[in-house]
Formats: C-alpha cells, sequence, structure tokens
C-alpha cells in the first residue's frame, strides 16, 4: 500500500474514514447490515475502471458522470465534479473503494442523509469536522457566490466559526449554520443593494436577488407572473426591509402555509378561503405573521386572480416541490413497486380482504346509483322487432323509463337489485385483484408498465370477473323482464336459480366474455391516463376529476361492447311465445341480423353508456375516497384501478438501472443541495478565452 503525508497507509486511513461515517451514521450501518452486498458490489464493478494492486476503484469522473448521471456535457466544470465525488470519496484521492461506495449507500438511508451528504461536501480533508478554509473553498466555488460574493468577514461567520475563524465545527454545529447561513446570504445581498442604509431597494434589485439568492425558491409562475413583472409590488418602486423578510420567511414556509389553510377548511382542499379566516387560523396554529398573510394573498392574486380568496392548488403555485416531499415521494415510488415476496402472506391476506371490503362497498354503490338506467337499457334490448306481430313496448329509452314508472311504480327501477349488490362484492374484489395482479407482473422496477400489459391486465380481469357476473346477470335480467308481463306472477331470485339450475346459471357465459374482456381491457387503461391528465402537478386528484376520470373512460368501454351485451341479453332472458330463440352466440348474432338488421345489435347503446360510464366513475370515485379515509399500508402497490402511478420530476430526470436501495434516493438528495440551501455547483467550465490576434 502507498504511505501518505502522515505515515498511513491508505487502507488504514479509508478504514478510519468508514468508520467514521458509520459513527455519524449508526441507522446506514444498520442498514448496510441488511443490504444485498453481492449486488452492490456487482454495481461497483460495472463502473470501477481502476485496479490498484489488485484493488478496483472508480474514478471521481465515472461516478459523478456515468454511474449518478450528472455533468455529462464534454465541457464539465471538472471542479464541480470532484467536489461532488468528494462526498463519497472520504480519503480525497479521486478514487472511491468499494468500502466508500457502500457507505454512501448507508448514508443516503438515513432520515437525516440531506444535511449529512451537505456536511461531508465542505468536510474535504474527510476529518469528520469543518474548518472555515473548507467552507470558504468550497463556497468560493459555487455559482451564487461567483454571481454574488458573501462577506467571509461578517460578524455572522465569526459567530459560528470564532473571532479568529480557526474554530472546527461539528456536524450538529454545522447543520444549524447551514440552515442559518443561506438566510444571512439574504441579508447580506439586501445590505449591499441599500448603499445609503434607507431600508430600502428597488424593485430592481428586489428582483435581481430573487433571481441570484433565492432561485431555488420560486416556481415558474412566480418568476414569470411575479418577480419579473414590472412594477413590482403593485407599481412600488422600492421594496422595505420588512417586506422583504417576510417574503422570503414566506417562501421558506409554504409547507407550514398549507398546513394553515388545512387546518381552516378541515383538510378540504377545494373550499375558498378569505384572508380574515386564514388569519385566525394561522393565529391558532403558528407565528405567522400578518404581513405575511398580506404577500401571500397579493401574491395568489397575482398569479391567479383569486379576487381575495384562495385555494389548495393557489399555493402550489408559489414555491416548488421542496427536498423532503422530493425524497418522501421517491421512497413511496420505491415502496410501491417492492415484489410481493417481500412481504408475509399474512400481510398479503389482510391487504386482499382490505381490497375485497373496499372493492365491495364501492361496486354497491356504484351499482345501485345507475341501476334504473341499467334496467332501462336490458328492457331496450329484450325488445324485439321482427320476430312477432304487434306494436313494440317501448318507442325510446326515455319512454321505456316513463311506463316503468306508471305501471310498476318507482320500485320497478329496482327489480333485480338485491341479486346484483350480493354479487358485487365478489365482482369487484377479484377484478381489481386479478387486474393489481397482472400489473404487478408486468411492471419493472421502476413502476413502469407498457399499454399492452395494461391491456392484457385488464382483459385478464375482465374474464375472470365472468364466474360470478354470469350468473348475476341472468338472475337480474329475468328479474328486470319479468314486469313486462301483465298481470303475471311475481318472480323471486330464488325460483330463477332452482329453474336455470348450475350449468343454467352460465348460460350466455361466452357472450359475458366477448363482453367483459374487451370492456375491461379498454377501460382499466383509458381510466389511468385520463386520470394522469386530470391530476395537478403533484399528483393529486380532487373527487370530481376521478369522478369525471371513471365517466369519460366508461363511454369507448360501454358503447363499443354493445353488440355482445345485445346477444348476451337475448341468451339469457327465456322467450316468450312467438319469440325467435337462439342456440349460441353465432347463432343469435345470425339470427338478429337477418330479423332486425345491423341496427339491432346497439339497441339500448345509450342507456348502457349512461349506465356503465357513471357507474364506473361513482364506483372509482368511491373507492378512491374509501382508501383516503381508511388508508392501510400494507407495504405493497395500491390497486392500480384507484391509485395512478403519477410521473414526478425526479422521475423524468435522468434515470440509471444501477440505482439501488438507497441510491435511488441520491438524485433527490443531490437536488436538495440546492433546493433546500442553494447550493449550486457550476455545470460548465468557464469559457476559454479568445485567441489573441495574430
Amino acid at each position: 500500500m502507498f504511505d501518505d503525508n502522515n505515515g498511513f497507509t491508505t487502507c488504514h486511513r479509508r478504514f478510519l474514514s468508514y468508520k467514521l461515517m458509520l459513527k455519524h451514521c449508526p441507522q446506514g450501518a444498520g442498514y448496510l447490515k441488511r443490504a444485498d452486498t453481492d449486488r452492490l458490489h456487482e454495481i461497483f464493478l460495472k463502473f470501477a475502471t481502476v485496479d490498484r494492486n489488485g484493488e478496483r476503484f472508480i474514478t471521481s469522473e465515472d461516478f459523478v458522470r456515468k454511474f449518478l448521471g450528472l455533468f455529462e456535457e464534454d465541457d464539465y466544470n471538472a471542479e464541480s465534479v470532484k467536489l461532488i465525488a468528494g462526498i463519497v470519496d472520504m480519503d480525497k484521492d479521486g478514487y472511491i473503494s468499494f468500502s466508500e461506495f457502500q457507505a454512501f449507500e448507508g448514508l443516503l438511508c438515513v432520515p437525516d442523509a440531506l444535511y449529512k451528504t451537505a456536511f461531508q461536501l465542505f468536510d474535504t480533508n474527510g476529518n469528520g469536522l469543518v474548518a472555515f478554509d473548507e467552507f470558504a473553498e468550497v463556497m468560493r466555488k459555487t455559482a451564487l457566490h461567483q454571481k454574488l460574493p458573501f462577506n467571509m468577514e461578517s460578524t455572522f461567520v465569526r459567530l459560528y466559526f470564532g473571532k479568529d475563524k480557526k474554530r472546527l465545527v461539528t456536524y450538529p454545529e454545522f447543520s444549524q449554520f447551514l440552515h442559518d447561513f443561506h438566510e444571512e446570504y439574504g441579508v447580506e445581498a439586501f445590505k449591499k443593494c441599500d448603499k445609503d442604509g434607507t431600508g430600502f431597494i428597488s424593485a430592481g434589485d428586489f428582483r435581481d436577488i430573487m433571481l441570484s439568492v433565492k432561485k431555488h425558491l420560486l416556481t415558474k409562475e412566480l418568476n414569470s407572473k411575479v418577480i419579473n413583472a414590472s412594477g413590482f409590488p403593485h407599481g412600488e418602486r422600492k421594496i422595505s426591509f420588512p417586506y422583504y423578510m417576510a417574503f422570503n420567511s414566506l417562501l421558506n414556509n409554504m409547507e407550514l402555509i398549507k398546513r394553515v389553510y388545512l387546518n381552516a377548511t378541515n383538510g378540504t382542499r377545494t373550499q375558498e378561503v378569505t384572508k380574515e379566516e386564514f388569519l385566525h387560523s394561522a393565529q391558532m396554529m403558528s407565528q405567522i405573521t400578518p404581513l405575511e398573510v398580506d404577500i401571500l394573498f397579493t401574491l395568489c392574486d397575482m398569479i391567479h386572480h383569486t379576487n381575495g380568496r384562495i385555494v389548495y392548488n393557489d399555493l402550489n403555485s408559489i414555491t416548488p416541490e421542496q427536498y423532503f416531499k422530493q425524497v418522501t415521494r421517491r421512497v413511496a415510488e420505491i415502496k410501491a413497486v417492492s415484489s410481493p415476496e417481500e412481504r408475509g402472506v399474512l400481510i398479503q391476506i389482510l391487504e386482499s380482504t382490505y381490497r375485497f371490503t373496499l372493492g365491495s362497498v364501492a361496486g354497491a354503490v356504484g351499482a345501485s346509483a345507475v341501476y334504473p338506467i341499467d334496467l332501462v337499457k336490458t328492457r331496450m334490448q329484450n325488445q324485439r322487432t321482427g320476430s312477432f306481430i304487434g306494436e313494440v313496448a317501448y318507442r325510446n329509452s326515455w319512454d321505456c323509463f316513463k311506463k316503468v314508472i306508471r305501471h310498476e311504480g318507482i320500485f320497478g327501477l329496482y327489480r333485480g337489485l338485491v341479486p346484483q349488490l350480493i354479487g358485487v362484492a365478489p365482482e369487484k374484489a377479484i377484478k381489481l385483484t386479478v387486474n393489481d395482479f397482472v400489473r404487478d407482473k408486468f411492471t419493472d422496477k421502476k413502476g413502469n408498465i407498457s399499454m399492452y400489459a395494461e391491456i392484457l391486465a385488464g382483459g385478464c380481469a375482465g374474464g375472470s370477473q365472468v364466474v360470478f357476473t354470469n350468473p348475476l346477470e341472468i338472475v337480474k335480467i329475468r328479474l328486470q323482464v319479468a314486469g313486462e308481463i301483465a298481470g303475471g306472477s311475481k318472480v323471486r331470485a330464488w325460483s330463477v336459480v332452482k329453474d336455470l339450475g348450475l350449468f343454467g346459471l352460465y348460460k350466455g357465459a361466452k357472450a359475458c366474455l366477448l363482453r367483459d374482456v374487451p370492456f375491461s381491457a379498454i377501460y382499466f387503461p383509458a381510466y389511468a391516463h385520463v386520470k394522469a391528465k386530470f391530476a395537478d402537478e403533484n399528483g393529486y386528484n380532487h373527487p370530481l376529476t376521478l369522478l369525471a376520470a371513471g365517466a369519460i373512460a366508461g363511454i369507448p368501454a360501454a358503447s363499443l361492447v354493445t353488440p355482445a351485451d345485445v346477444i348476451k341479453t337475448r341468451l339469457q332472458v327465456v322467450a316468450r311465445s312467438g319469440q325467435t330463440t337462439y342456440s349460441g352466440v353465432i347463432d343469435a348474432a345470425r339470427k338478429i341480423y337477418a330479423e332486425e338488421g345491423a341496427r339491432a345489435f346497439w339497441k339500448g347503446a345509450v342507456a348502457r353508456v349512461f349506465r356503465s360510464s357513471p357507474q364506473f366513475g361513482v364506483t372509482l370515485v368511491t373507492y378512491e375516497i374509501l382508501q383516503r379515509l381508511f388508508f392501510v399500508d400494507f407495504g405493497g402497490s395500491r390497486p392500480a384501478g384507484s391509485e395512478l402511478h403519477v410521473a414526478t420530476p425526479i422521475e423524468e430526470s435522468v434515470k440509471k438501472p444501477h440505482h439501488i436501495g438507497g441510491y435511488q434516493v441520491a438524485l433527490p438528495v443531490l437536488t436538495g443541495l440546492e433546493t433546500k440551501f442553494g447550493i449550486s455547483l457550476p455545470r460548465w467550465s468557464a469559457p476559454k478565452p479568445a485567441p489573441a490576434p495574430q
């Protein structure tokens, strides 16, 4: 081994650095005991291009540019790459060993990973302490300092590092220093612009400070509609120091602001809140000042023209998604795509029971809501026009609806509802379970699934439900058309079951398959993608958007399978005297076409769309609301029919297939250095000077 200046071998120093990391990160050490070391080592070797005395290493450039996928430009800033790699490279020799690679894996898994990562960025010599010279060296290389230099001789710096700036700062102390430093940076910037000490700066200076020191706190909407808008705020040419401090305090505390809003609305995200109502809630919860509330309502009005009333989405336009929410989402995404085998059998049984229960309730609500439309649809489809003499019973769906109420009463619209509700529970449960099971099998480790796999999952779900739906359908249909026979005896569900027998309950099963398989194959993918389009920037769906997504997805699914539904209805209904009988799907299709024409296959299509579309909309919005009200985390994926994975900014950034374990949050953590602390390292090298003229 090579000796360094202190007489330690490289191996000894690396071992001490590794122990130091475990000392500061005991949670990470516990994680490392559980980590798949062989898998980590396999990935490490793919990027380890250097061999030194039989030991493999990853270079700083390879780690940052190839493994993490950062700074991929040809003219990348080598100093920035070196600093980022220094977070992992504990002995600062430009090479990353497997022990360092594994130690960083543990570091990323601890709750305070962001602060510890920032600490290791500034701990350039790897001794577990930060000196003033180390802090100044890194800070001077940041993009912010190069644009707006910070006074390293300020009282603030001396309070932390001592009068002579020789004091070494520990990790807990440095975390507090870093938290306070950026606020002090903003104050220093204000002082530099307020050269006369009046306590005011110009609107232009304010804009420059916000776009340099506080840029990471601004959304595109706030930047374009407020910060870059002329005459901010409301034509004022001067910005006072109290206003400046309140403005920045508001941006730093937007998560608290959101909780104040939710407290004022009892958790509702769409209720409008006035300034007075918000102030009342704020005084109950926190120390938000009236000036901050004034600024909040001014910003919301400038961005969304709220006219003095705000809703939750208005707040999302003021500050971008913060680091902590990004990591929380990313961890949730990792959890969502974890394999079922990692969970115990009992947990999986409990999860299935949970889904079964919620699906049962949601299905019953959806079926009851649209059952009268379903009855009208059935009677319209069973109405023959070419097989017997006499006038048709109903001219159209509306005529059918009126006549049922006139001759059978309001309860006539609910004939056959009880057996329908009895079967809804197993039908919805098996449909959701099979759809989720097939989706899980075709979902990759990143949570992605192809359109073909979505269609297949939906088709399998539709096919599996026939074992429950066919007996239900045939009993329901015979009860629904029984009211058409004047003076006929009352038909009971149990008598229908006894007359049909076990095999009779599956009469028309082929047609049922022909309807349910394509219906679900169309519906589930359509619902997932429409829901994604309606989600807000945080991936949240309001119940109304869920209802709309379910209803819209049901339109093509219900209408396109109407011919199969007509054939199924004709096969399952008992033919009366003079009516044509059918021996099977093909026979029914031929006779219907010959006697009634092609239009007969689309009978009841309108009623079917008006029944199926809102039914599935109501069912799925009920299912989603029940999940939110009675959420239970079983460690697996949420049912695909109710919970769509919405792409986040982190997923849309550079993705690497070798990021496993803690490395799946590596990019959010490194991004957090900027979004939380404003520490941005230049991506590109300084432009080369033009050659001197000959």
